[in-house]
Order: C-alpha cells, then structure tokens, then sequence
C-alpha cells in the first residue's frame, strides 16, 4: 500500500511540481528521499538552496513522513537537529496530504514563521522583539549555509 502510494506521488511530483520545491528517491530506496526548497522570495531565505530529507514509514499515508532540513537554517520553527514543528507533520496529519503539499507547507512556514509555538523559543523571541535582527541573522545564515 504504502509503495503504491510513494511510487504515485513520484508520478505526480515529476508531472507538476510544486513551485520552489523538488524532491525525489535517494538511491533505489523509495521509503528515503531527498528534496530542495528554494529560499522563497521576500524572505530572509532568497537565494538559498535547502535541502531536506524524507521518510515514509511502512505504513504511508496513514502516518505522516518524517521530513528534516539537512542544511541549517535560523527559524524558530526548526531546531538545530533540522526538526520542523509543523502542525501536517504531527497531530494534524491527514492521508489526504501528499509530500508536494508538505513542501509547499514548509515554504510558507519559511515565509510566515510561526512563533507562538516555537521549537527555538531564543529565535521565536526574537523574532518578536527585534525582527530586524531576526531578519539579518537568518539572511546570515542562509548566506553561510544554503548558497
């Protein structure tokens, strides 16, 4: 079931994929996949190159991929380990979501941070208190990191 389902949404992504994201099988293993988001414009993130990795557990779509960012990035949302606090990739899961709609999901967390629950409450603060600095660290690091 859960190969039916990879394999199918490989199919779709290769088809239409989503703006600024690409993702595909590292190696033969399509339970292991590698994808890149693209900074998103108007973003401290512009210009980087992300990558991130994915994996389906056996039993796809009725629990959702464990996705994490392989390249650092500075975000109150995702911890030093890539870990991504996203509400899709836990309790609000649901089999109707593919991998292109949680690329697309983690773009939009790049672009609207969420800082009233953060996984870095130190960024998530501020973020808050001095965006400005929030906004040059991130663009820092993405130079730093993602380019």
């Amino acid at each position: 079931m859960a190969l039916k389902r990879i394999t199918k949404e490989l199919t779709d992504l290769d088809k239409d994929p989503p703006a600024q994201c690409s993702a595909g099988p590292v190696g033969d293993d399509l339970f292991h996949w590698q994808a890149t988001i693209m900074g998103p414009p108007d973003s401290p993130y512009q210009g980087g190159v992300f990558f991130l990795t994915i994996h389906f557990p056996t039993d796809y779509p009725f629990k959702p991929p464990k996705v994490a960012f392989t390249t650092k990035i500075y975000h109150p949302n995702i911890n030093s380990n890539g870990s991504i606090c996203l509400d899709i990739l836990r309790s609000q899961w649901s089999p109707a979501l593919t991998i292109s709609k949680v690329l697309l999901s983690i773009c939009s967390l790049l672009c609207d941070p969420n800082p009233d629950d953060p996984l870095v409450p130190e960024i998530a603060r501020m973020f808050k208190s001095d965006p400005h600095k929030y906004q040059s660290t991130a663009r820092e690091w993405t130079k730093k990191y993602a380019m």
